[in-house]
This record gives structure tokens, sequence and C-alpha cells, in this order.
């Protein structure tokens, strides 16, 4: 179990000793992309396209392995990064995840983003028996170990999320008349599964209107309109920044003002409420699992406090407040972790068995009382949140972790 950042580099530190206290006794097994120096290890994200306003992500992750790099890497070898932009388009992601497999010949897949993206290339993967790891999704089919034994994601599972978003409704409006944005794909279908299963009986009653969205439209002012004339007056949402933006402004321009829930891919103060508008994103609601560094709560928190100093020194035009820098550098030290832990099997056999062995592991922003844990049943490390209401500046928690 790691305490921040300073028991993380101590755990890699204490794995290289080890391994070479072994010394040549030790059998060494490797799989593509690895030898005594390297480890290799692809990413398709989107650098362009609809969903360009996450490619943030790709960076800082990569400023993450360069200062692991700095440091001497894991056990010694150095992570070779290789973050390919597919557009958030589908047939991009097979051409670039072929690439990498294929011609780069990585380890392992981790980190892509998206679920339709995602959902394009998991057979391939599956069949050539690839690591497709700690994924930025929250979609189902990425935690179905009998389907898909090769992919595991490592958000907070959509369905988990908008089943907590469903007791809230209960909770504090059990005569709502609910309205859902969402977008046309897993990622949105998620969603809605998981309301209507935290619903249950009253799901049928309760929600008015399902609105869909492609993630090629230019605009969604026509869906925030619909919304409006059905009555609802709870707007759930499962959108990308740049629609969630859109619906914010919008219901905000023609005096709609329902208790509006969004998804935490959606979430980030810069990359969504400040186009929105701030005084538009009053009394917003979301899910968060991870700490918010411009939160007076964590403003002594070792964690966020190396969390800045590392965007600082080695991604400074990355806003620290941008919760997808945040997710980012919790992604790569879970995957640093992952590969540390394989010690000198860095097979992908053993690393997917190091992913589904994880009990009570804590990655460095998370928020306390959140671990990774996972089995070969249970490929979901992330199952709880708080949720968060914006007060016009930041995003207060309330209420104790809860699960979904």
């Amino acid at each position: 179990m790691f305490a921040g950042r300073s028991g993380l580099f101590l755990a890699i530190a204490l794995a290289t000793a080890l391994t070479a206290a072994r010394g040549d006794a030790a059998e060494k097994k490797y799989g593509p992309g690895v030898t005594d120096t390297e480890i290799k290890i692809g990413q398709t994200i989107a650098y362009s396209g609809p969903a360009s306003s996450f490619g943030t992500v790709g960076h800082t992750i990569s400023a993450y392995y360069r200062m692991i790099n700095d440091r001497g890497g894991i056990n010694g070898r150095k992570i070779n990064f290789i973050s390919a932009d597919d557009g958030y388009a589908p047939p991009k992601t097979v051409e670039q995840t072929r690439r990498l497999v294929e011609q780069e010949k990585v380890l392992a897949i981790v980190g892509s983003l998206g679920s339709p993206t995602n959902a394009s290339v998991q057979r391939y993967l599956n069949d050539r028996k690839v690591p497709q790891l700690f994924l930025f999704t929250g979609a189902a089919r990425f935690r179905d170990p009998q389907t898909w034994p090769w992919t595991m994601a490592g958000d907070l599972s959509f369905v988990n999320e908008t089943r907590a978003f469903a007791r809230f409704i209960m909770e504090n409006r059990p005569e709502a008349k609910i309205g859902i944005l969402y977008q046309n794909d897993d990622y949105g279908k998620d969603h809605i599964n998981g309301l209507k299963s935290g619903l249950g009986d009253k799901a049928a009653s309760m929600i008015v209107a399902e609105v869909p969205y492609d993630s090629t439209d230019p605009t969604i002012d026509s869906q925030i309109v619909a919304l409006k004339a059905s009555g609802a007056d709870v707007l759930v949402e499962a959108s990308l920044p740049k629609f969630a933006a859109q619906s914010i402004r919008k219901a905000y321009d023609i005096g709609w003002k329902p208790l509006h829930i969004v998804s935490f891919p959606a979430a980030s103060i810069p990359l969504t409420l400040q186009p929105a508008g701030l005084d538009k994103s009053v009394g917003l609601v979301t899910a968060a699992f991870l700490k918010e560094p411009g939160d007076p709560t964590w403003k002594d928190d070792p964690e966020v406090a190396e969390y800045v100093a590392f965007l600082k020194r080695y991604n400074p035009e990355a806003d620290p407040n941008d919760w997808s820098n945040v997710i980012a550098y919790y992604h790569a030290a879970a995957v640093a972790h992952l590969l540390t832990a394989c010690g000198d099997d860095l097979t992908r056999e053993n690393l997917m068995y190091q992913a589904t062995h994880m009990d009570h592991v804590h990655v460095p922003m998370l928020l306390p009382g959140i671990t990774f844990d996972t089995s070969p049943t249970d490929y979901s490390p992330v199952k709880q949140m708080q949720l968060r209401r914006f007060d016009g500046a930041r995003w207060v928690g309330f209420g104790g972790i809860v699960n979904g």
C-alpha cells in the first residue's frame, strides 16, 4: 500500500534493490517491448477532434513517465511511452492500435481514451492477448473478465456513478421529473442503465425524457430545448466537456433551472465550467474519486503539493486545477505501480496477473478511503466516490464516501 508520492518512489527503489540483490540467479522473463533497459507501452487518445480537450491527459502522462525515467525508471528500465492521436474516431483507433501492437510491438495498451474508441479494438487486443489496461472509460464492457479477460478500465464505473446519482435524487427530489442528455454510444448508454438501475421501480415514472446527441454534432441547443419542454426539473447529463459547456450555457440562456447533474468526465472547471460561465454553473452536482487541487481542504496535503510541483517542472503549460491533469497523474502512478510489481517478469501474462490482484492499493490523488481493489473476477478497480456541488468557484464535497 502506497502512502503518497514518497511511498510510491520508496516502493520502486526497494523493488529495484531487491532485483539487484537476486542478481543473475533470478530468471528474467520479457514480453514484447521489454529489454533490460526499456519497457515500451502505447496509448491512443484524442489530440484532435471532438474530444481534443482531453489531449492534456496524454501530455501529462508523458510528463510523468519522463519524471520516472529521470529517477532511474522502473527497476532500472526506462519507460518508452508512445501516445498516438486517434481523433476520438474508432477507425483511427483501430489503425493506430494495430501500428502500436504490430509495428512498435508494445507490451500493452494503457490509458487509451473513450468508450467507442476502446470498444473498436477490444476484440483485436483480446484475441492477441495484449493487455488493454487502465482505460479512460467507465463503461461496463471494460469490466467484464469473462468476456474480455485482457481488458480493464481505470476510471470510476459509469453505472456505479449514476446509481449514486439515483439515490441522491430519490432522497432529495422524490417527486422529480428526470430528463437525460446522453452521448449516443456506450458512454451515454451506460449512464442510462445505471440511473435506471438505481431508480428501480420508480424509473418508468420519474424519467420523462431521454435525448441523445452524437459526438460529431456541432451543437446540442435543440436537445436542451426539448428537455426543458418535457417538463423535466432534474437534468442528468452524460456528455463530453464541449457539450456539457453548451448545455449549461443554453439552459441558463432559456431560463431553465433544473437540478443539473453531470458525469465526472465532464466536470472539469477549466474545460467545462469556465467556457460555460462559472456563474451559470452554480449548483451543478457531480461525483468525484480524486482530490481537487483548488479545494482548500487539500491546501496542506503532501500528495497535492507533489502533484503541483510535478506539473510545474515537467508540464508547466498544464493547469493543475484541470481534472484531466489530475486523473492523468493518478493514472500514470497506477501504471508505474503495476510495472514495478511485475519485477523482472515483464510478460503480458504477469502484467494481467498483477492488474487482477490489487489489494487496497493506494494511488496518489485518490480521495481518502478509496483504494484500488481487483480480483480475477472483479475488473473494477475504483468503486467508491463522493458527490460534489459547484459553488461558483470550486466543487464542494458533501456527504461521505459512497459505493455505487
